[in-house]
């Protein structure tokens, strides 16, 4: 058997069935847009380590289909993920002898940059935001004060919101991708995680702002465009002109949430609460991602600790 064929049996009756729609578009691109094209001729048992291995190297240095240079580490980690996938379950059927994937090196994944807006930024974005008065727009402040992902953000609806308690309730996510029958759409799913089905206090100081637009709205969803849901792209597109106007650096909708986390921190947020609050698995999640951003903060604690030193006479 061609290892083509074995990866669109696996992807029909291994990963369809079981993974999220969006985990199963993204194995079934990278499938058509890299895999197949290196080693689907290849028989099955020809898919060694060593093939694997070198596959992976030339990726990193021209794997990237848009410029010919180089796919960053992380990309080619996800390749060789649906390559070894799709070898151990070959394996467990007696389909081919052990794939080895203990053999195979894997590059070093690249840091994350975290990018969030500084103090000033970020008030200015607020005040242009309550100028305007524009519930559509007040998306952008909900996550700058809770850290919901975009994608939950544009999934809720206003039985989420417990106004009498406080709480925001998130339960759902979506996202612009093909359907199962290969139609371009909005879809709505569970969350990232199971982590990331979580209830969200939400400070009072917006809740005036929520009810008045709960009031205003003729839709069932907090973010809208009359009665429509607003799709995904169309709502980074009207953070990335709100930034233009105000003339802020270019950055992407995740930044809120970065700031949300990182102002949170500052403001002297538990980490255990943080973590619970992102929907992050663990604290530790949230120490690794977000401990090294905060050099003003660390040398504020410092000097706080430092305040016990005894006066020298």
């Amino acid at each position: 058997m061609q290892y083509q064929e074995w990866l669109t049996e696996w992807l029909e009756a291994y990963i369809q069935p079981c993974a999220k729609q969006r985990t199963f578009t993204r194995y079934q691109e990278i499938v058509r847009q890299h895999i197949i094209p290196a080693l689907g001729l290849l028989e099955l048992e020809e898919v060694t380590p060593f093939a694997v291995q070198r596959f992976a190297s030339e990726l990193l240095r021209s794997g990237n289909l848009r410029t010919g240079g180089g796919l960053a580490p992380n990309s080619v980690n996800a390749v060789i993920t649906v390559v070894q996938g799709s070898l151990k379950t070959a394996q467990a059927l007696g389909y081919t002898a052990p794939c080895g994937a203990g053999q195979l090196r894997r590059p070093r994944p690249g840091e994350r940059k975290i990018e969030c807006l500084s103090g000033t930024e970020q008030k200015a974005l607020e005040q242009c935001i309550l100028q305007k008065k524009q519930p559509r727009l007040y998306g952008i402040l909900l996550c700058l004060y809770t850290g919901l992902r975009l994608g939950e953000l544009l999934a809720l609806e206003w039985t989420d919101f417990d106004f009498a308690r406080g709480e925001l309730h998130v339960s759902r996510s979506c996202y612009d991708g093909r359907n199962r029958d290969g139609v371009f759409s909005r879809i709505t799913d569970t969350p990232k995680t199971v982590s990331s089905v979580r209830t969200v206090p939400l400070p009072g100081q917006l809740l005036p702002l929520l009810c008045e637009a709960r009031e205003a709205s003729r839709s069932v969803y907090f973010i809208s465009n009359g009665e429509r849901a607003v799709p995904v792209r169309s709502y980074q597109r009207t953070f990335r002109r709100l930034q233009q106007n105000l003339g802020l650096p270019r950055r992407g909708f995740h930044s809120l949430r970065h700031t949300f986390a990182t102002r949170a921190l500052e403001c002297g947020m538990d980490v255990r609460t943080l973590s619970e609050i992102l929907g992050h698995r663990s604290p530790t999640v949230t120490l690794n991602r977000y401990a090294h951003s905060l050099p003003e903060h660390k040398k504020a604690m410092m000097n706080r600790l430092g305040s016990r030193f005894p006066a020298v006479e």
